[in-house]
């Protein structure tokens, strides 16, 4: 295998000149970097990382810690398209990526930090984590730079990247308002997510602001799952024949509701109209499509990475990064303006 002694003897300058060209030092003179590099690549040089992270103390690596990975989120494919985002922004900025998951059974056998030094990362990119995991209260005490998705927490070592949930989900119940709803339920993810709360406050604010009158049995949690959201959906519209839509803070719980509908023989959007929240894939083909929130998934991932990249590299200006939302109006919404007082 070759070795820096090999490329410093056949480029004719010393070992130290070669580490410091191959390290992007900026002492070095352009002209003998790139002779080196040339070098390098005639030689099929590939540098040894464990050698490299002891003398830089740093692995030019981050990771994405993803909480309870499971199958149900392959249908809104979520984490991979942050995944991608974080993946194309640490590849420009010439860092690699170690993808790891963790459960509640695996965080009582390794801290947050072993599972970080374990793996060998300068920081990492958290995503899925609930306001009460036990790994919360490490990460923010933790050295270890770390990125949060979706949950704001700013810190020295701490930043977080997220869309704008309040202004979402205010768009998605204003547009209900506008095309004549005023019985307008909601169904919510979880207490434990703090989209959640943003979500609902929209909500809310959205009914203040046009003086329409909140009701709490109208709103029920979905779990942020299809099959649960469909029963609460089921529930509420058995319940009370006056509820015109219901806006739903993810897609697939929309589209959960839109199969209760379907079993009490309510037409979407004649009877029923339905919003959801995130515009995953199965939003635009789902019948009748689905008028959702769109949040950018990739960019979420591409500006955590670089957020964080920033906070290892000494040059992040902030530690936060909000992202609009965007409504798409499609099939499962109309307009009720025979219900306009």
């Amino acid at each position: 295998m070759t070795t820096i002694k090999d490329i410093a003897k056949a480029a004719g300058v010393s070992v130290t000149t070669v580490s410091r060209a191959l390290n992007g030092y900026s002492d070095v003179n352009e002209k003998t970097r790139a002779k080196i590099m040339k070098v390098a690549k005639e030689l099929n040089y590939s540098p040894n990382t464990v050698a490299r992270t002891l003398v830089m103390k740093k692995s030019k690596t981050i990771g994405l810690l993803v909480s309870d990975m499971n199958r149900e989120g392959v249908k809104d494919n979520f984490t991979f398209e942050v995944l991608c985002g974080i993946n194309e922004a640490s590849a420009e900025l010439e860092y690699d990526l170690v993808l790891f998951s963790t459960t509640s059974t695996k965080q009582k056998e390794k801290t947050y930090t072993q599972l970080c030094r374990e793996r060998r990362v300068d920081g990492v990119i958290i995503q899925g984590i609930k306001v009460d995991d036990p790994y919360l209260l490490e990460v923010v005490e933790s050295d270890i730079p770390c990125v949060l998705v979706d949950l704001p927490i700013e810190s020295d070592t701490v930043g977080y990247v997220t869309t704008d949930n309040v202004d979402g989900a205010k768009k998605a119940t204003q547009y209900l308002i506008e095309n004549g709803h005023r019985n307008i339920a909601m169904i919510n993810g979880h207490s434990k997510a703090d989209v959640s709360k943003r979500r609902l406050a929209g909500y809310l604010e959205a009914l203040q602001e046009n003086n329409i009158s909140m009701n709490p049995e109208w709103i029920l949690d979905g779990k942020f799952e299809e099959e649960k959201a469909e029963k609460a959906a089921y529930e509420l519209l058995s319940n009370d024949q006056n509820i015109t839509a219901i806006f739903c803070a993810s897609d697939l719980m929309a589209l959960g509701a839109i199969k209760a509908a379907r079993k009490l023989n309510k037409e979407v959007p004649k009877d029923i109209s339905i919003i959801g929240y995130d515009d995953i894939m199965l939003a635009s083909y789902s019948s009748p499509s689905l008028t959702t929130i769109r949040q950018d998934k990739f960019m979420i991932g591409y500006e955590a990475a670089i957020l964080l990249i920033n906070m290892l590299e000494g040059v992040a200006e902030s530690h936060v990064k909000v992202l609009p939302t965007e409504l798409i109006a499609r099939e499962s919404t109309s307009e009720k303006s025979h219900l306009l007082k």
